[in-house]
């Protein structure tokens, strides 16, 4: 039963995981209840190489669904740290022109993979340069960098994303925090990171994992504390977006799907635990 003391959050959900086709992924988000949708890709091309009038017919599609754009989640910082700072700025120059057609101001992204040889700290000099010239291009656009904590990257553990927000100390850079992540890095998400992390928490990615196996699984199917996090987030104050990311089908480096059938059943376990905590999703 929803009362005026119950916090909103707006539902949206990664539409590639539900299928490549645009109309598909907004016809399932809109029956789950949503009003939103994170862009990845459309038709099997990321959105950072979608041409204009991929854009433009994705746009018109959205529209006509009435579904807005939560987030562009791009691929922007999962690249080996060691191509040339510039390389990313120019992708981000794209994905912010995506952002603008889209009308979103978020921007999901990643800070860096690295050599096999290579350690966390051998990079960090390199990875604060890239993500100081991202952060930068973001502030100049008006838009926000909501950063992941995915596994292998420097800021995958709750330490180094601290010290990411940190160094770079820019307004246009956030945290998108996902449970499952920390999970499959040996972290206990709420204990572990959620008071470190929640003045820059922007953004929430749902998705459970199991400890041990890295397995993905649906919200309090797994070890990812999300019930703790979920009722802390509602306890102080959250009301931006819970963005679906269930991985239940398959998973690869960059990105991964559900189907609908799962896709759903995803859904329908994260609204039983918001319901359960009086979250209101809409």
């Amino acid at each position: 039963m929803s009362n005026d003391n119950n916090p909103t959050w707006s539902l949206s959900g990664f539409g590639d995981e539900i299928d490549p086709d645009p109309k598909i992924q907004a016809a399932v988000m809109l029956a789950l209840g949503a009003k939103h949708i994170e862009v990845r890709s459309a038709w099997g091309t990321n959105v950072v190489e979608l041409d204009d009038a991929q854009l433009a017919e994705l746009k018109a599609i959205l529209d006509e669904a009435g579904l807005k754009v939560s987030a562009v989640a791009s691929p922007i910082g999962k690249v080996d740290v060691s191509l040339p700072a510039e390389h990313e700025v120019t992708r981000l120059r794209r994905i912010i022109a995506v952002a603008k057609v889209l009308d979103t101001r978020y921007i999901r992204m990643f800070s860096y993979f690295r050599a096999e040889d290579q350690s966390p700290e051998d990079i960090r000099d390199a990875v604060m340069e890239r993500m100081v010239l991202l952060a930068a291009e973001a502030e100049r656009a008006g838009v926000i960098l909501i950063h992941e904590n995915e596994k292998d990257i420097y800021g995958d553990t709750p330490e180094r994303v601290l010290d990411l927000l940190e160094t770079v100390n820019s307004p246009a850079l956030r945290a998108a925090w996902d449970n499952a992540n920390f999970v499959q890095v040996g972290v206990k998400p709420y204990t572990d990171a959620y008071a470190m992390l929640r003045p820059y928490l922007e953004y929430l990615q749902v998705k459970d994992a199991i400890a041990g196996s890295g397995e993905v699984v649906p919200t309090g199917r797994g070890d990812g504390q999300l019930v703790e996090t979920l009722t802390a987030l509602s306890q102080d104050g959250y009301t931006g977006f819970a963005s679906l990311e269930p991985h239940l089908a398959a998973q690869h480096e960059l990105g991964g799907f559900s189907g609908p059938e799962a896709f759903g059943e995803a859904a329908r376990a994260f609204r039983s635990a918001t319901d359960a905590i009086g979250i209101t999703l809409s």
